[in-house]
């Protein structure tokens, strides 16, 4: 692998509220890594903005063809529309480029595996694509996961992994969301994916889902409202709810072990202090054990800025970052089965979405009743 410059050139794609607030952030908390010196913007205002915002020696561009062959940036952090997603990362991509994208990296399973021809073969040095699922970060996270991948808290048996908030008619207002042209879907796509996400990072891989999706209150195309039960290859069972109509916001993640329960509740993002452990009665006795399932002193709450931490090492190391590869398409692969389950009323397997599946192509799936009608925005 070639010799690489002291810092690393990223780019801004898309200058709305997340690029301003937590990609900016998460680059100046990397600046002795990475130098932002490009930004990419259609809207010239929103543009002029960001550049005021992110300070001198950052080129402002409205044509992301013309930022990718001039600045020839390292790293592209995407923050735009999700319909364009799959064209800017593989463009990106071809261009040498690697690519954090904000959720949803693509709006199907078929889009996911058009993006993975374009990365370098997994052991090459990239460029590849991560989608960004900042719940997994964080030192409570991390700690979680090495837990129960290690036994420590006994078999997980029961599970639950809920994103209950709250959108209103004025947020459904801006053109492209609710739509699955534009969005991919409602609330299970572009909501509960996080929460849905860390559920499969803690208890790997799942083998069946059933599931219902309702819109109960917004005129849209997609749902508001989901539900499934899901059953994993280690036999834990759990129940997943999301919604966007519920007033009394937030998330959670809960898991029951043979020896003690797991429980993360926050809203937008969590630190130490939002992981619970209690001990089951049998267990309660063993003091050092118990003392061992507490969260880590040192408290890096889950964040653009430490997913970035983790890409940034990959980039140096010219290996395959989390969030991405197999790791990530498993997550969209888990939400065209929660749609195709909801849709069809029948169980859905892990794998069985394949090239011909309807729900491969599109996360509607052509269904009755939530495909549009006349195939315009399908």
């Amino acid at each position: 692998m070639p010799p690489q410059p002291a810092r690393l050139r990223a780019a801004v794609v898309g200058t709305g509220a997340i690029a301003r607030g937590s990609h900016l952030t998460a680059l100046a908390d990397h600046a002795d890594e990475v130098e932002l010196v490009a930004a990419v913007d259609v809207d010239q205002a929103m543009l002029d903005g960001f550049l005021t915002a992110a300070g001198p020696g950052v080129t402002g561009w409205t044509r992301y063809d013309e930022m990718l062959a001039e600045a020839r940036p390292d790293l592209v952090l995407l923050g735009t529309p999700p319909s364009l997603h799959r064209e800017q990362t593989v463009a990106a991509l071809r261009a040498g480029a690697w690519v954090l994208c904000e959720k949803p990296l693509v709006l199907s399973l078929a889009e996911y595996d058009a993006v993975a021809a374009a990365e370098a073969r997994d052991g090459g040095p990239g460029p590849y694509a991560s989608v960004i699922f900042q719940h997994r970060y964080g030192s409570g996270a991390a700690h979680a996961r090495e837990l129960l991948t290690a036994g420590a808290l006994g078999r997980p048996l029961v599970a639950h992994c809920q994103t209950t908030w709250y959108r209103d008619a004025a947020y459904y207002a801006v053109p492209w969301r609710g739509r699955w042209a534009s969005e991919g879907g409602g609330p299970s796509m572009g909501h509960g994916i996080h929460q849905m996400d860390l559920m499969l990072h803690l208890l790997g891989d799942w083998t069946e889902i059933r599931a219902m999706a309702g819109r109960l209150v917004h005129d849209v195309q997609s749902e508001d409202v989901s539900t499934a039960l899901v059953r994993f290859a280690g036999g834990t069972m759990a129940t997943v709810v999301n919604s966007v109509v519920s007033p009394q916001e937030v998330s959670r993640i809960r898991v029951d072990c043979a020896d003690a329960t797991l429980e993360l509740t926050h809203l937008y993002g969590h630190t130490n202090d939002d992981w619970v452990y209690t001990p089951a009665p049998h267990a309660a006795a063993d003091e050092a054990r118990v003392r061992a399932w507490r969260t880590p002193a040192a408290d890096l709450p889950s964040s653009h800025s430490a997913q970035l931490s983790e890409v940034l090492a990959a980039m140096r190391a010219g290996a395959r970052p989390p969030g991405s590869g197999a790791d990530a398409r498993r997550t969209v692969e888990f939400v065209a089965a929660l749609y195709k389950s909801a849709f069809t009323g029948r169980p859905v397997h892990a794998g069985e979405i394949v090239p011909g599946d309807p729900y491969y192509a599109a996360m509607h799936g052509g269904a009755p009743g939530w495909a549009p009608a006349d195939g315009a925005g399908a």
